[in-house]
């Protein structure tokens, strides 16, 4: 649980604004907010970039969950990705001249999931099985193939998170 004073966002009951079938979505990615700000709370900043046994750093999760959330619903909305967004992608997990820490990746994830909030809050349910293509391929998908996808892909995400800083942390 992330707030000990509180259950779940799932049993708090519906959240104002969103669309029923999309509660779940919605439920989860308040979820990982949630429990992402504890994960990275005093986690030290020298250890973001480390891997254990080859698998992925910790920045890399936090820009991946901030930038596949961000694809995901553009998708969702029929839109292409823009240069940024395919710029972002390729810099995931790379080395780079810039020094992101902790509370700017953490942010930018909150930032995203509020987006995400917003756009779940203005769907159209009627829409909801229409046909959205992926990627450049233009892989076969549904508005709520894409929505339900960004919310179990952010949780798969989080809890490798989770066991990479627990890991870390007890070296």
């Amino acid at each position: 649980m992330a707030n000990d004073d509180l259950p779940e966002v799932w049993l708090r009951g519906p959240l104002p604004g969103i669309p029923a079938l999309l509660q779940p979505v919605a439920h989860a990615l308040l979820q990982a907010r949630d429990e992402l700000r504890l994960i990275m709370s005093n986690f030290p900043e020298e250890l973001l970039w480390e891997k254990v046994a080859g698998m992925a750093s910790p920045g890399f999760h936090l820009q991946h969950l901030a930038g596949v959330l961000d694809r995901l619903f553009t998708y969702a909305r029929a839109d292409n990705l823009t240069r940024q967004q395919l710029d972002y992608l390729s810099a995931e997990g790379q080395p780079t001249t810039f020094t992101y820490t902790i509370a700017q990746l953490v942010e930018n994830f909150n930032y995203q999931v509020n987006q995400a909030i917003d756009q779940l809050s203005g769907a159209d349910e009627a829409s909801l099985c229409d046909f959205r293509g992926v990627g450049r391929a233009q892989l076969p998908s549904t508005v709520i193939g894409l929505y339900t996808h960004s919310a179990e892909h952010t949780m798969r995400h989080l809890g490798q998170l989770l066991v990479t800083v627990a890991v870390l942390k007890a070296l």
